[in-house]
């Protein structure tokens, strides 16, 4: 199965009819956050393919056109808090939002995050008992703590996330929010058996998973 996860920054070649070209073979589209509606929506318009994502801490409560209004990009499925199984059988959870450093939306305390993820945890066990794995793909806008962040409060990274990581195993970690600037910054770290990566701008990967 092949995902095109997308974060942080709008591109060209995305926002572009080229899109069809370079990422039509994809299965899901994963958005980590602080990316507009109209934006997300495009992908799916153009795409045809399923769209999963979390808000990141610059997502607009509500986002504002000159003749339409969106609290959500329509045709997506919003993954905070929920543990869902896609079409072609991924399974997905996430969480939205990142460190709370002041009083704009979708930030969080660490007690906060605890909280979220732990709303996800009875999900996680019925993956197991029904498909003999827990989960295949954790989405976040935030890093895990330790990984990919930075000492700013606003990217410092979870720890919740970290030890669902550590106790889960899923294959993948997608997350947002960290901005990469220079080609040698690292965007791609082992945590035992996951992969966590972040898709600022875009990322394409493939799991070893039959679709149904």
């Amino acid at each position: 199965m092949k995902i095109l996860s997308v974060s942080d920054i709008e591109l060209n070649l995305i926002y572009s009819p080229q899109i069809v070209d370079r990422f039509g073979d994809v299965d899901v589209v994963i958005g980590c956050g602080d990316l507009p509606y109209y934006y997300l929506e495009y992908i799916i318009s153009m795409l045809n393919r399923p769209l999963y994502y979390v808000r990141g801490n610059h997502a607009p409560v509500v986002e504002y056109g000159t003749e339409w209004e969106r609290k959500f990009p329509l045709g997506g499925h919003n993954l905070h808090q929920r543990v869902t199984r896609s079409p072609g059988g991924l399974l997905m959870a996430g969480v939205e939002g990142c460190l709370r450093y002041n009083k704009g939306p979708y930030q969080y305390t660490q007690r906060e995050m605890w909280m979220n993820v732990f709303r996800l945890l009875p999900g996680l066990f019925w993956n197991k008992l029904r498909h003999g794995r827990f989960l295949d793909v954790f989405v976040t806008h935030a890093p895990p703590a330790g990984i990919h962040d930075a000492d700013d409060r606003p990217h410092q990274g979870i720890k919740a996330f970290r030890w669902l990581d550590s106790v889960f195993h899923p294959s993948y970690h997608l997350h947002g929010h960290v901005h990469l600037y220079r080609q040698d910054a690292v965007k791609l770290t082992f945590l035992g058996q996951t992969k966590i990566l972040n898709t600022y701008g875009y990322q394409v990967t493939e799991l070893p998973i039959e679709i149904d």
